[in-house]
């Protein structure tokens, strides 16, 4: 590998700041498809950073289809089906970006669910319901669980069995997730934001479990909408203070380390 990267300042979300730098790599072409992630020892020196940011840092890669793993081998750069998406900008920051791109998400998840609900079998139930304990788990903890968030939909798309909208999901990866961050760091900051969602979830849950592909949609549906709803009634002071930041990168264009 021939890029070199500087040390991160040490702040919030070190992870993020690192697969974000990755990630900048690899949209840039200086970690081509097939070519291997230097070691994690390596990446820990490089950025200077703990292993453990390393490796949330390169399973956030990971779970945006950037990176995946060979077993015994390492990390490698996956091929790119299509070009990076890039938006205006101009949306970016912005409330109305994070709207819409909820707005894409309520499409795409409500015809996931209830196709899940469908097809789905005893063993896809139990990775759906444990990722959901996963992610009251980092709730708990006092994490705003957006990766854990992403796992529990990720489980119920791959109970879809559909790979035409996984690749979908995937591509539009990035964005999602960090539509994901927006919309978790504000349901964190209120009690009963919180509740709604885990109550939301376990409502797609019981539908796929119970084989309601109706029942599953709508859930799914409403709990966007819901997002909506809660973005819309978030804290001006939210936007100011998080919401702008952490929606930045939903243009495409990723901060580069300082």
């Amino acid at each position: 590998m021939t890029a070199r990267f500087q040390s991160i300042t040490p702040g919030a979300r070190l992870s993020d700041r690192v697969a974000e730098a990755l990630a900048a790599e690899i949209r840039a072409g200086r970690l081509v498809a097939g070519e291997k992630l230097p070691t994690e020892a390596a990446l820990v020196e490089q950025f200077g950073v703990s292993r453990t940011v390393v490796r949330e840092a390169v399973s956030r890669l990971k779970s945006l289809g950037l990176v995946d793993s060979r077993q015994g081998s390492g990390m490698y750069v996956c091929e790119a089906g299509f070009a990076p998406l890039s938006f205006d900008a101009r949306y970016a920051g912005s409330k109305a970006a994070v709207i819409q791109m909820v707005e894409v998400r309520r499409a795409l998840e409500a015809e996931v669910a209830a196709l899940a609900a469908q097809r789905r079998t005893a063993a896809d139930v139990r990775r759906i319901r444990s990722a959901m304990a996963a992610l009251a788990k980092a709730v708990r903890a006092g994490g705003d669980g957006a990766s854990e968030d992403v796992a529990f939909h990720r489980a119920i798309a791959d109970a879809a069995r559909n790979p035409f909208l996984m690749d979908t999901l995937q591509y539009l990866g990035q964005f999602l997730y960090g539509t994901t961050r927006v919309t978790r760091a504000n349901e964190a900051r209120r009690a009963d934001f919180a509740r709604q969602v885990a109550d939301e979830h376990r409502a797609i849950v019981e539908a796929i479990d119970a084989g309601d592909p109706a029942k599953a949609r709508l859930a799914a549906s409403n709990h966007m909408d819901n997002a909506i709803r809660r973005i819309e009634q978030a804290d001006p002071a939210f936007w100011q203070q998080e919401g702008e930041a952490l929606a930045r990168p939903l243009t495409g264009r990723m901060p580069v380390p300082s």
